[in-house]
């Protein structure tokens, strides 16, 4: 087949696709996993393990606490562009350990509301799984949408609230966080051997840490009062000194 009729007709297949981009997006990103190969996570952790560790020994030496941690929670702050890294010490204190920055967001401060909005999420999740797979490098899955996130759904009347909300390697992204690949890494080894049940994850407009919303935030539910509370509650634990 000649490539101009090739391209005419991948084009004319993705025209008619785009309608069910949504329905279709999980069985792409399947097929095109079968063709690259199926790697685990304990493969990719075998892969840039020593890498990671090399990276980030300094960084565990200055705060403290031995590698790998018994525990790590991870604060995006939408407003800054930047994903702190915190883990436990032995004192049972949060120690600072290293703050990315997020290469790749979209969307604006306020909370995810339904699919399609671009929106990342703000709230306190879980790491809820690993890809070694991902068409991003390496991929965490973040809890979205969590047990608030669907009852605060339910009391609006929205029922399609998203999901496949991640931390990813590379440069761009709708809705996930794309940390470059090689935080990527850090980040997937560290969450696997620190056990991904001892990883949580804080999702924030702002640091509330040192400053409030901005005056100029767009109108929101009201629940989001709430919601800001609790993730300034949250916060006050990882508080350098």
């Amino acid at each position: 087949m000649k490539p101009t009729i090739l391209y005419i007709l991948l084009a004319v297949l993705a025209f008619c696709a785009y309608p069910f981009r949504a329905q279709l997006r999980r069985p792409f990103i399947a097929a095109l996993q079968h063709i690259r190969g199926k790697k685990t996570v304990s493969d990719r952790v075998a892969q840039f393990g020593d890498t990671v560790k090399a990276r980030l020994v300094p960084a565990f030496n200055q705060s403290g606490v031995a590698y790998p941690p018994k525990k790590m929670t991870l604060i995006g702050i939408k407003a800054e562009k930047k994903l702190e890294a915190w883990v436990l010490g032995t004192d049972e204190q949060w120690k600072h350990l290293k703050t990315y920055p997020i290469l790749g967001m979209s969307g604006k401060l306020g909370p995810k509301l339904k699919e399609g909005d671009r929106q990342v999420p703000e709230g306190i999740y879980e790491l809820e799984s690993l890809n070694p797979n991902s068409l991003y490098h390496l991929a965490l899955r973040v809890s979205y949408p969590n047990t608030d996130d669907i009852r605060r759904g339910e009391m609006d009347g929205r029922p399609n609230l998203g999901s496949d909300i991640m931390i990813h390697g590379k440069n761009c992204s709708i809705g996930c966080l794309a940390m470059g690949d090689k935080a990527a890494e850090d980040l997937f080894v560290l969450a696997a051997q620190t056990g991904m049940e001892n990883v949580t994850i804080i999702l924030s407009p702002v640091d509330f840490r040192v400053r409030d919303l901005p005056s100029d935030m767009p109108a929101m539910p009201a629940w989001t009062q709430d919601l800001y509370e609790t993730i300034r509650q949250e916060l006050k634990k990882y508080e350098r000194p």
